[in-house]
């Protein structure tokens, strides 16, 4: 098997605001001397591993990012009888097994991604605690910490600082995407009206409002060590299938999930380049240092990228063992790759992806 994955694709989105930053603007990167828009890493992962599509496709082999294991645990301690003061007391300990805890809170300080199993231990000490009117003792506490086989951890690995042994090494890597072109944000000026006013005393506007908005080509890259998420899934090489099939169909499928209701920037990736093998990986972005310019970007963008496939394969020795290309391109004919290249869709990607061959 294969020990890289590498996807890189190109996704058109049109007027958006998929990611905001402080000033509630879309997010953007100075690249080759120009602006472009830019989706970062972060939004990427959340809206993959919270779709529907990785939901349905890994169910209970999911993970859940919260600060509030003590809060939860104090609640539910209370329901079954436990007096607050001490519930509080308990829960405060629970927490800390998963993090830092501030005097008085129960909260911790970070995020923490805890896995299936370990929720179920907690569960089930909650109703051990509740059931003999006991604080927890340190023999219980140790028994909440697990390595999890939750899928998305093992993806993209958690950090525990009070707990580094229960680190998980990520076995995905995503870049933050950026417009193969330069981009500006512009604004949308808009009003809302009263639909009670009838314009008898005044016909101005209820609401007046700016929003910020851009559209452009993104180049996105993904990089998944297969045998970092085997290990990290404790050996099940069916379950890292699985998971790098939800994976990468949600990348392709789903988008981010900002200002959706207002923009409604909803895109499938027009043109997927799969690459896999033992070789070195490397990201296809240097294509666009120099932004793409014209009225056929899309084409422009997918003969960039495999022209500097090409090259890269030149001058260092193939990049990958095997490659496979989806494009939804209508002007895209056939992948101008040298060497063996496959051409289908999602599904025969996806086999492509997981199969052993």
């Amino acid at each position: 098997m294969s020990h890289f994955i590498q996807l890189h694709l190109l996704t058109a989105y049109p007027p958006a605001n998929l990611n905001r930053d402080d000033l509630g603007r879309p997010k953007t990167a100075i690249m080759g001397g120009a602006k472009r828009l830019r989706v970062s890493s972060q939004s990427l992962k959340r809206t993959w591993r919270t779709s529907a599509l990785f939901e349905e496709a890994m169910g209970q082999h999911r993970g859940m990012r919260t600060k509030q294991v003590g809060i939860q645990a104090a609640k539910r301690l209370q329901e079954k009888g436990v007096k607050e003061k001490d519930a509080q007391a308990w829960a405060t300990e629970i927490a800390k097994v998963f993090g830092d805890v501030a005097k008085g809170e129960l909260e911790t300080s970070q995020l923490v991604h805890i896995g299936p199993e370990e929720q179920a231990a907690v569960d089930a000490l909650v109703e051990t605690l509740a059931d003999e009117y006991r604080a927890p003792e340190k023999e219980d506490l140790d028994l909440l910490r697990h390595k999890p086989s939750a899928v998305d951890i093992a993806l993209f690995g958690r950090m525990l600082a009070a707990s580094p042994a229960f680190n998980v090494e990520a076995a995905c890597q995503v870049a933050h995407a950026i417009t193969v072109h330069a981009a500006e944000v512009e604004d949308d000026y808009f009003t809302a009206v009263d639909d009670l006013n009838t314009g008898g005393e005044h016909r101005g506007a209820a609401h007046v409002g700016e929003a910020g908005f851009g559209a452009g080509l993104f180049y996105s890259y993904v990089c998944i060590d297969r045998q970092q998420l085997v290990e990290n899934l404790s050996g099940d090489q069916g379950l890292a299938d699985r998971a790098i099939a939800a994976l990468v169909e949600a990348a392709v499928k789903t988008s981010p999930k900002g200002k959706q209701n207002s923009f409604g920037s909803r895109a499938h990736a027009s043109y997927v380049l799969a690459e896999k093998g033992d070789q070195q990986p490397r990201s296809l972005a240097v294509a666009f240092l120099r932004p793409v310019q014209g009225e056929h970007q899309a084409i422009e963008a997918i003969s960039r990228l495999e022209r500097q496939v090409n090259k890269f394969d030149e001058a260092y020795g193939p990049g990958a063992g095997q490659r496979f290309v989806v494009a939804a391109e209508v002007d895209y004919e056939k992948s101008k790759l040298e060497g063996s290249v496959t051409q289908g869709g999602l599904t025969s990607l996806l086999d492509f992806l997981t199969n052993e061959q």
